[in-house]
């Protein structure tokens, strides 16, 4: 491992194999830290299908979209540094000096780039507000699928899981076809959290009930988890008396939403969206501290993928490029939006298409998204369906839309009238 390096990419998941792959093939010299023993991220224990429709055009397990990446990683440039933690991080006039720590002991880099892949966490259950004491048998989804896929071990025989996110809807399957009784997902928003097509492929095709405006309020065991309460909620998401009921179970997991991973961009002073809760930053993924980018569930959760692969490849590239003084003019938001990224606009690097992605707050029939500049609208999409847990991609021509820093650039969405 040298002393200075063009780019460090921290994390080696879908978005870190992409940033480092487009930084090397832009000419820069380029370290790859990964914390585990090997790369991929989060793919490798995702042996279900479905990934890659965007980026190849076909379904493919986890780790095989992701083995795409570390092959071609293989024939680069790019150094890797495996089971190496970044322990600290800190600015100086030449870049960023990062603190390692791997089995070779502790020693420090320097990067004139940093891009930060180190995807999102799992909300844990002391972060939900469950009654009773912790036993064994409480996992999260991810927990669950590592112990299922990875290790070969069944964590449950009769289990319940509480929230419909992705991967809960995900685990209800697998743990049904390894023989697993899966008594029912509950999920305390009135609408579902994953996507449409995992709700029909993982809990219709396999008659697992779900059960919206529902939570688990109390677990029960000392020992070992023997039940669980579950109890109906109103509006404000607040049980309502008299629905509890109890569900005798081995097992709870716990699918209830997923976190950027963060700590280290906050150390380097990163200005975080209070929404996504990832950086704020413009659209080549450069956040408003120079010289540092993030990209992937970093920067926010994402549903696919392949997604994540374009948001690591635009960073890696703006990474790679030499610096420039940046112009940035604010991307507003205007509706029942969840959130919208980026949330600036770098006027000095405008291209051809800009990506934009964003999520609503509810579901919105018959929507219409429009963005639009000093009040003349750019650009107008109409959707059927908008739901909150599909995130949508707009690609828009802003390099001849006359931007200027003070410019008014806004995107709003809104239900369309019957006679629109």
């Amino acid at each position: 491992m040298k002393e200075n390096y063009d780019v460090a990419v921290l994390g080696g998941g879908p978005a870190g194999l992409a940033a480092a792959l487009a930084a090397d093939a832009a000419g820069a010299s380029v370290l790859l830290m990964e914390r585990e023993g090997r790369l991929g991220g989060i793919l490798k224990q995702c042996i279900h299908d479905g990934f890659g429709l965007v980026r190849f055009g076909k379904k493919l397990a986890g780790p095989e979209y992701a083995q795409h990446f570390i092959d071609a990683l293989a024939q680069s440039k790019v150094e890797t540094a495996l089971l190496t933690f970044a322990t600290h991080a800190e600015q100086t006039p030449d870049g960023v000096k990062l603190t390692l720590v791997s089995r070779e002991g502790m020693h420090t880099i320097t990067a004139k780039k940093l891009v930060i892949a180190t995807g999102c966490r799992e909300r844990t259950a002391r972060q939900v507000a469950i009654h009773g004491t912790r036993p064994a048998g409480i996992f999260t989804a991810g927990a669950a699928q590592y112990y299922t896929n990875i290790l070969g071990e069944l964590p449950t025989k009769r289990c319940v899981i509480l929230g419909s996110g992705d991967i809960g809807l995900i685990m209800a399957r697998r743990l049904t076809l390894e023989g697993a009784e899966v008594l029912g997902v509950y999920e305390a928003k009135p609408t579902p959290s994953g996507l449409a097509r995992n709700i029909s492929q993982c809990l219709k095709d396999f008659v697992i009930p779900l059960s919206t405006s529902h939570t688990v309020t109390r677990v029960f065991g000392k020992e070992r988890l023997e039940a669980v309460e579950i109890a109906e909620v109103d509006a404000a998401m607040q049980p309502k008396p008299g629905t509890a009921k109890r569900i005798d179970c081995d097992a709870l997991i716990l699918s209830v939403g997923l976190i950027p991973e963060n700590e280290l961009a906050e150390t380097l002073g990163v200005a975080l969206d209070k929404r996504t809760k990832g950086p704020v930053c413009d659209q080549n993924g450069q956040t408003m501290t120079e010289g540092i980018y993030a990209c992937g569930n970093a920067l926010h959760v994402n549903d696919l993928v392949d997604y994540v692969t374009e948001s690591g490849e635009i960073a890696g590239r703006a990474a790679a490029a030499a610096s420039a003084q940046r112009s940035l003019c604010p991307l507003a938001t205007q509706g029942e939006f969840l959130y919208a990224v980026p949330q600036q606009i770098d006027l000095a690097t405008l291209k051809n298409q800009t990506v934009l992605f964003f999520r609503v707050s509810r579901e919105l029939q018959n929507a219409i998204v429009t963005l639009s500049v000093n009040g003349k609208t750019i650009l107008e999409k109409r959707y059927r369906h908008l739901r909150p847990p599909e995130m949508e991609r707009l690609a828009v021509d802003l390099s001849s839309a006359g931007l200027t820093p003070n410019s008014a650039l806004l995107l709003t969405v809104k239900e369309a009238d019957k006679t629109e």
